[in-house]
């Protein structure tokens, strides 16, 4: 999709048109640009640009608060049209998808005809433009899809791939990010055909595995297929403060707002995790990471906290620009769990089984509360400790959700416990 966010918004208030547009969070509170439609993208402004940066390129910028809710439908509304022409689609975000149309074939026609009917589905049904790449490979359609933005078409067959990439900066391949197209540059590789002509096995020395991924990349080879259902690796939340925080408090209650948002995230999709990661970063911008990882995986909120908060202790107590929490080594709660030989590395008995036996009586309670939270809202069950709290503001605008002084809580005194 072309400018996702800011065409939605151009879509629904048209005296917007051909003006630079952006949909994203107020330099006041250290905004940043979530979309920006291709007028203001004429100034340098993009995505993933400081709201105040994007205000000095170019002082004429239309900001817009982004509405989540309504792109999330959107997006709803595009997958369903994939859906029609093949079931083998792979989201890759709200606004991106790969599709395998291999089997359609004999349905609606060649792929180039059915990547015509889907574009031209899309603008009938929802208003808005998409761009498509139609080619053999995942990395060879994702390219041809950005080739011709905004409303492109572009089609790269087998016999024209050398044709296609090899004049392209290297930068364009899948993996290459700034450091790496440096270290190539250093090497005299500028674009894909002549990172293609190095022997793959001096590619491999120079970047190790990598090296051999975006070799393969240079000669259109990629093997990785669509997958209906991608698995998710890890889930977390990461706020930005509109000012640094230096009181360990707020960011201990914070941090506690954050672990029960992924825990319910995590049992809303069926999921556990193992491996616990906090990220926090301080107001001259260095960000450290501290890891832990269980030996049990869970999804809840006050055990995952339990470890955050630890981990939080082990940051310098400096003033934070930014605080997350994310978990990783995620499984379905379907699979057993596995246990430990000789009692794992619990070396007391008795504090095992009382571990279990709270976790068994959280997860028991928590479906019921979950039910609660999904019928009358995400503030209708919440922890005594964060009543009347507010989560700060996203960078690109995400508003923090306030936590109701009334209606039905559950008894803490300190979530840790």
């Amino acid at each position: 999709m072309d400018a996702f966010y800011a065409s939605i918004e151009i879509r629904d208030n048209p005296s917007l048109e051909g003006l630079p547009v952006c949909v994203g969070g107020p330099a006041a509170s250290r905004g940043v640009i979530a979309a920006a439609s291709y007028e203001a993208r004429r100034f340098g402004v993009h995505s993933a640009l400081p709201t105040a940066t994007a205000r000095r390129l170019c002082p004429d910028l239309v900001l817009l608060p982004p509405d989540f809710d309504k792109y999330t439908g959107v997006s709803a509304q595009v997958m369903s049209i994939f859906r029609r022409y093949t079931p083998i689609v792979e989201p890759l975000s709200l606004d991106e998808a790969f599709l395998d149309v291999a089997g359609s074939e004999r349905l609606f026609g060649d792929a180039i005809e059915i990547g015509h009917r889907i574009k031209n589905d899309i603008l009938r049904e929802t208003g808005l433009v998409a761009s498509v790449g139609v080619a053999p490979t995942k990395f060879l359609a994702k390219l041809a899809s950005d080739l011709d933005k905004p409303d492109g078409f572009r089609v790269i067959q087998r016999g024209e791939v050398r044709e296609v990439i090899d004049p392209l900066p290297v930068r364009k391949i899948f993996g290459v990010g700034p450091r790496t197209a440096m270290r190539l540059e250093a090497l005299g590789i500028r674009t894909v055909g002549e990172l293609a002509s190095l022997p793959k096995r001096d590619v491999a020395k120079k970047f190790g595995a990598s090296g051999i991924w975006i070799h393969d990349l240079a000669h259109g080879i990629d093997p990785r297929r669509v997958t209906a259902r991608r698995e998710e690796k890890s889930h977390g939340m990461e706020r930005t403060f509109a000012e640094d925080i230096s009181d360990r408090e707020e960011l201990r209650n914070l941090l506690f707002t954050f672990c029960e948002e992924v825990a319910f995230y995590l049992r809303d999709k069926g999921l556990r995790g193992k491996t616990i990661t906090l990220k926090a970063r301080f107001s001259d911008f260095k960000t450290v990471t501290r890891t832990k990882t269980l030996e049990f995986p869970t999804n809840i909120g006050n055990r995952i906290y339990a470890v955050a908060r630890e981990l939080l202790g082990r940051v310098d107590p400096r003033p934070l620009r930014l605080l997350g929490i994310q978990i990783a080594r995620l499984e379905d709660v379907r699979q057993p769990m596995q246990g430990t030989l000789f009692n794992g590395s619990m070396a007391d008995p008795s504090s095992r089984k009382d571990f279990l036996e709270t976790s068994e009586k959280l997860a028991k309670v928590t479906p019921s509360l979950d039910k609660l939270r999904k019928k009358f809202g995400r503030g209708t069950v919440v922890p005594a400790s964060l009543l009347g709290r507010k989560t700060p503001e996203g960078r690109d605008g995400t508003p923090g959700e306030g936590v109701p002084s009334d209606g039905v809580h559950e008894g803490d005194t300190d979530p840790s416990e």
